[in-house]
């Protein structure tokens, strides 16, 4: 993946909570943080991830803490990213909100954007208060994407992930498209919680095509002067999103884990649908050939 270091970045799309520690109880993954239950990319399988690495002792891996105002001063143009590595997160944001924006334009639509919050230990939100354990997630509550930037790490490490930076734009491309789904009703479709048919898993594969749909545009996506953000995806790009979709996918992480694969407890799906649904987006860059709930068969 090659960036252009003379484009512009907007870090006000970015919110840096990293450090701080919210008041209130944190919710367990796997029931108490409600409807964001539906929407986490990260590392259940409708039980507390924790409890897949073998005990509730076993520690997130968290991101070092931030300074307040450090993105705003340190992300103004693409270049940054050779002295603040984070500034990649915010154009991987950028990139993403900006091709959804001209895709609703292009269907006479308007897009809302969607802040994303990094944060450590823990975060509240007004889907709840949640823990760096449930990984990455989307709260249609306030419309937010959040995210403990250790998560990449542990990805990687715990359960054996790329490390090429595409595997992160994936996951966050995989978020907005959780964000997309809300703002086009598709959250509400989902009835049945868990299954490899279930609503839930349709609700995680139809996002996964959503992040397929960016890739495939994302050459397009630009700053607010025009300048491509990302001037180049190369095949070892969609192969680190394929590897990523394989390690977060729900058979994949139960046999890791758990040693079996029990398909009737899937929320996300497995890893050959969750690459499947990726490779769709990636190719036909439209949105109806996303229609997951649509499909007989997944």
């Amino acid at each position: 993946m090659k960036f252009n270091r003379r484009a512009r970045l907007d870090p006000s799309q970015v919110s840096d909570q990293r450090g701080r520690r919210p008041a209130g109880r944190t919710a367990a993954a796997g029931g108490g943080i409600g409807v964001v239950i539906l929407t986490l990319l990260a590392l259940l399988t409708g039980t507390n991830p924790a409890d897949l690495l073998g005990g509730s002792d076993s520690p997130a891996v968290e991101a070092a803490p931030g300074s307040e105002g450090e993105l705003e001063r340190e992300c103004q143009v693409v270049a940054d990213i050779d002295e603040n590595p984070d500034c990649r997160f915010v154009l991987y944001v950028n990139s993403t909100q900006d091709f959804w924006d001209d895709y609703f334009a292009a269907a006479g639509e308007r897009y809302t954007p969607a802040t994303t919050t990094f944060f450590t230990s823990s975060v509240t939100t007004r889907c709840g208060t949640a823990s760096s354990q449930v990984g990455p997630f989307y709260c249609p509550g306030d419309q937010k994407v959040y995210l403990d930037l250790g998560f990449f790490e542990q990805l990687r490490t715990t359960y054996g992930g790329p490390s090429g930076q595409f595997a992160e734009a994936y996951v966050l491309a995989h978020e907005y498209g959780h964000h997309v789904q809300n703002l086009t009703g598709q959250m509400q479709r989902v009835r049945t919680q868990s299954g490899p048919s279930s609503d839930a898993v349709r609700l995680e594969l139809q996002a996964d095509c959503y992040a397929g749909m960016w890739a495939h545009a994302a050459t397009t996506a630009d700053d607010e002067s025009g300048q491509p953000l990302i001037t180049e995806l190369t095949n070892q790009d969609i192969a680190d999103a394929l590897s990523a979709a394989e390690t977060v996918g729900d058979d994949y992480i139960q046999e890791r884990f758990q040693g079996t694969v029990t398909p009737e407890s899937w929320t996300h799906g497995s890893s050959e649908q969750r690459q499947r649904w990726f490779t769709t987006g990636f190719e036909t860059g439209d949105i109806a050939a996303c229609d997951t709930f649509a499909a007989s068969s997944l």
